[in-house]
């Protein structure tokens, strides 16, 4: 007796077995933005790994502090991301080192209070935690780039920021630790890097040359590299803004972290 044959095993259409890529959410200040005369790292890894596999959403406002990157929190949860990286925390330094950023800052963005060691440790435990619970993805938590370029500096200002910048790659050690998080070791990469030929000390917050930086990059459509060459920094376009040198090494540790 012969049997009857078996109909044949439906295929399934290619599009419904195509993997949709993951989403980052990058959450952070104008590093993150990566406008003006910040290096664009986000557009960088984009390229790198194309579109089918990974989607970036940019979440960076320029001038945020870690209060503010708060604010915008249930935005990024809304993206449904896959792996949420979080730099932020160059402003609420600068804040405590200078008192004219410090009133800039506190109109400019409203803050409730001044900036602090111990409230931009809540903040950015509470980012964590809420990532954590209302989405079950891994969150990146990086370490703090150098303001400046000199790490033994004298400078009173210099020094000061150098002092802080590690208080707070500790602070975010920490809650890295105590959170099971992941920890993104840019303060570590980018000071090793500076440490083999020291530069430029940042001896000061000025208004006028961040203005005259944008204006360079936005209208006269000077590259970020072009205007650290015009300002004499390696790392930076002026001291707080990553060129592409940095912003590649930025790239590279946030690569590692979304593929592993």
């Amino acid at each position: 007796m012969i049997s009857p044959e078996k109909p044949p095993e439906p295929i399934e259409p290619p599009h419904a077995t195509r993997q949709q890529p993951s989403i980052v959410a990058c959450l952070g200040s104008s590093s993150t933005a990566g406008k003006g005369q910040a290096f664009n790292w986000i557009i960088e890894l984009q390229r790198r790994l194309g579109e089918g596999r990974f989607v970036f959403r940019n979440f960076g406002v320029g001038g945020d502090l870690a209060y503010n990157a708060l604010q915008r929190l249930t935005d990024v949860i809304a993206s449904c991301p896959k792996k949420i990286v979080v730099f932020i925390g160059g402003n609420d330094v600068l804040a405590l080192v200078s008192a004219k950023a410090r009133t800039f800052f506190r109109i400019s963005k409203r803050l409730p209070r001044d900036p602090s060691p111990e409230w931009f440790r809540e903040n950015l435990q509470t980012i964590v935690r809420r990532a954590k619970a209302e989405t079950s993805r891994t969150t990146g938590l990086c370490s703090l780039p150098p303001i400046g370029e000199d790490p033994a500096s004298t400078n009173h200002f210099q020094s000061e920021l150098n002092r802080r910048i590690e208080e707070f790659r500790a602070i975010i050690r920490g809650i890295v630790q105590e959170e099971g998080t992941d920890y993104i070791p840019l303060h570590e990469a980018m000071l090793a890097q500076i440490m083999k030929s020291s530069g430029r000390a940042f001896t000061e917050f000025a208004f006028l040359p961040f203005y005259r930086d944008a204006f360079r990059t936005l209208v006269l459509r000077k590259s970020p590299d072009e205007v650290a060459r015009i300002n004499g920094w390696s790392f930076h376009t002026d001291g707080v803004h990553l060129n592409s040198r940095s912003g590649l090494i930025v790239a590279d540790l946030v690569q590692k972290f979304i593929e592993r």
